[in-house]
């Protein structure tokens, strides 16, 4: 088994709304009370964020832009509740299923034991989270092995890097964060024993599984200062996985010349702030959105099941973005040589491993 903590059993322990989508800021508004559901349908979904927010530009967002999809291709009545701080979730998501919907989307590790405490109470609800393996009759995880795209992020900044250096830091000690931290220090192992080079990755021991870590998601200045250090140390290619911190990370870079960025979670060139474009690499994606959409067209035609969805670059679930702006400093053979790395792990030949893969 995975390091990602499968929870069974009993508990032991820029997207603005459309349509009808309400957003909820948990202390601030009533509960909802599902009286907006589809008259068609008469189906409606709540999505539960985890302390990071809404448009945190990482998988809140993207999670709650599938269930926007969701809503435009069935019909349906999606909101959003959002939670603040930590002692939110369990509530969110107990609000959440106030609200009688059939369905109910909760987002990060966080929220794994509400999630479960709830769906064990109300087995007539399906749930599923994101970036958690949760087993229950009615929760579906979705799950990304990111690692893979992640390799492909560490190849293409070692092939790029000019000083030598790359790094690489996390929000915190977590499976869903060291995934991509692995994937990222390996594909540029990768890269030194395709081309003889000694690019170093700083910020991550993978046999040690530990490295640097802000301990938040939050906090954009700890972002910048620790990007700074980086860049002070010699790096000039940067993977934030810490969520809005990480938009800290992009002003650094911006701020020293040479210095690229690679984003996690959706494509950074579209959910950063513009001004901070002309510094995106790439982006880590994972494809939350069509995960969400097609979950919820499962339920809605009666088919939704508990087998964890995994995304991988086999299944289009995990990628990398274009190169954007930057697309000049990666040259056709680095290009081509990523190309085919793809396809050698689709097919099986190149294997990405972490102690923190789903599964």
């Amino acid at each position: 088994m995975s390091r990602s903590r499968r929870v069974v059993g009993r508990l032991l322990a820029p997207a603005a709304a459309v349509g009808t989508a309400v957003l909820v800021l948990a202390g601030c508004a009533p509960a909802l009370d599902g009286s907006g559901a589809s008259a068609g349908l008469g189906y409606c979904a709540r999505m539960v964020t985890n302390s990071g927010g809404l448009e945190d530009r990482s998988f809140n967002q993207s999670s709650w832009e599938g269930l926007q999809a969701a809503q435009a291709e069935y019909g349906i009545d999606v909101n959003a509740i959002v939670s603040t701080s930590e002692t939110d979730l369990a509530p969110n998501v107990q609000q959440a299923v106030g609200t009688g919907c059939q369905f109910i989307l909760t987002v990060g590790w966080e929220l794994a034991d509400a999630t479960l405490d709830q769906a064990s109470k109300n087995p007539g609800i399906h749930f599923s989270i994101v970036d958690e393996l949760v087993d229950a009759p009615n929760i579906k995880s979705i799950v990304f092995d990111t690692a893979q795209a992640a390799y492909l992020a560490g190849y293409l900044a070692a092939g790029v890097s000019k000083s030598g250096k790359v790094a690489t830091f996390g929000g915190g000690n977590q499976p869903p964060v060291t995934l991509f931290m692995d994937g990222f220090v390996d594909g540029v192992a990768k890269y030194n024993e395709v081309h003889g080079t000694a690019v170093v990755a700083l910020g991550w021991d993978k046999a040690a599984q530990d490295g640097t870590f802000t301990g938040d998601f939050e906090d954009i200045a700890k972002g910048k200062t620790f990007t700074q250090a980086f860049i002070d140390q010699g790096a000039d290619v940067i993977l934030p996985v810490a969520g809005q911190v990480g938009e800290g990370a992009a002003a650094a870079a911006i701020e020293n010349e040479g210095v690229s960025l690679v984003w996690v979670d959706n494509d950074g060139y579209e959910t950063l702030p513009a001004e901070f474009r002309p510094i995106v690499l790439t982006s880590v994606l994972k494809n939350t959105q069509d995960a969400v959409v097609g979950i919820v067209g499962n339920d809605l035609d009666g088919t939704f099941d508990n087998a964890p969805f995994v995304g991988t670059l086999a299944n289009g679930g995990v990628e990398i973005a274009p190169y954007h702006d930057r697309s000049s400093l990666v040259s056709p053979a680095l290009a081509g040589e990523i190309d085919g790395l793809r396809e050698a792990i689709k097919a099986g030949v190149v294997v990405v491993t972490s102690p923190s893969a789903p599964g």
